[in-house]
């Protein structure tokens, strides 16, 4: 079983020469250092593409990581990065915008990085994909997930797509948010409290990439990814309250007084805490299904969010703790 504590052999006709889009993110980070252990420091080569390198020092440490600016929505330039490469792992995705934002980056993007790698003549792609994304799904980060899987698995190439449910982890902005929020605020007006979450371990998820990449027989297979326990979002705010020691009065909102409060949360500064998109997504269960392979045809036992979270938690104090609202405040 491959654990994130467990460096993979690097088979003699594995992939060497990885791109890494999306390589400078949350789940990026994990990815890059499994990729690196991968590879026990040989002649592999990951290049990761950012509009804002300076934002990724800490992978610029990592053995065999290239980080180097680029915008790789140019058609021209993503050509350029992935002549050369054995296997492009696609990481990139956004949680708010509009129509054309979710169209130009889960729609466009596939489309442009099938049209390089067809020109490159590289065949191994693994995408991060959503878990409940589908053609006809309420909120349009859903519906553009699910157009994103369609252009690459009618492409021709060898294709694995992986559906995270959401992703936790120590940097994550999901859990650390609403602990923070927690600390600041005496109640928390939630929407969508009663909606369905199985929280999966970023370090689990970027294993999971790895080890797709290395095993042929997950080529054409759309894998999902969950944690070990199925949770409404009023449990996880009120684990995150719990964990330290700030736990707040929770308020269900009606469907409708929640897309009020997010639209007005759309209006502020920085990245919105919350959008009427994100309600939308939210009337999907976003829970693992019973009709496709998950991390356990990987190999890997997934490690619970009570396990990971709550030291993590339990040891954020002074300043540290208001880190979330910041990156949210900046859109970073």
């Amino acid at each position: 079983m491959n654990t994130p504590t467990e460096s993979p052999v690097l088979a003699p006709n594995a992939p060497r020469h990885i791109l890494v889009l999306g390589g400078t993110g949350f789940v990026g980070r994990s990815v890059c250092e499994r990729l690196v252990e991968r590879s026990g420091g040989g002649d592999a080569r990951i290049l990761v593409p950012s509009r804002r390198p300076q934002r990724a020092q800490h992978l610029r440490t990592l053995p065999t990581v290239e980080v180097l600016q680029a915008d790789v929505h140019d058609e021209a330039v993503l050509r350029r990065l992935v002549a050369g490469c054995d296997a492009v792992i696609n990481l990139v995705a956004i949680l708010h915008g509009s129509e054309a934002d979710f169209e130009r980056t889960h729609v466009e993007l596939p489309r442009k990085l099938v049209a390089a790698c067809q020109a490159a003549g590289v065949r191994r792609v693994v995408h991060v994909s959503a878990l409940g994304a589908a053609i006809n799904a309420p909120s349009r980060y859903l519906r553009s997930k699910a157009a994103g899987e369609v252009v690459l698995e009618t492409s021709g190439l060898d294709v694995t797509v992986l559906r995270p449910s959401v992703i936790f982890g120590e940097h994550d902005r999901f859990i650390n948010l609403f602990a923070t929020m927690q600390r600041v605020t005496p109640v928390v007006p939630l929407a969508g409290a009663a909606a369905q979450f199985q929280p999966v371990w970023v370090e689990d998820v970027a294993s999971a990439i790895v080890a797709a990449l290395d095993q042929p027989g997950s080529i054409g297979q759309t894998l999902e990814c969950g944690g070990p326990t199925v949770y409404t979002l009023e449990q996880l705010v009120r684990f995150a309250g719990r964990c330290t020691g700030r736990e707040r009065l929770v308020i269900a909102l009606p469907e409708a007084v929640a897309r009020l409060q997010a639209g007005l949360m759309e209006l502020l500064p920085g990245t919105p805490l919350m959008s009427r998109d994100n309600v939308d997504s939210m009337r999907v269960p976003n829970v693992l299904g019973d009709q496709r392979p998950t991390l356990a045809s990987l190999g890997i036992e997934p490690r619970s969010l009570e396990a990971v979270m709550t030291p993590l938690l339990q040891e954020r104090t002074g300043c540290a703790r208001l880190d979330a609202l910041r990156a949210h405040a900046h859109g970073g």
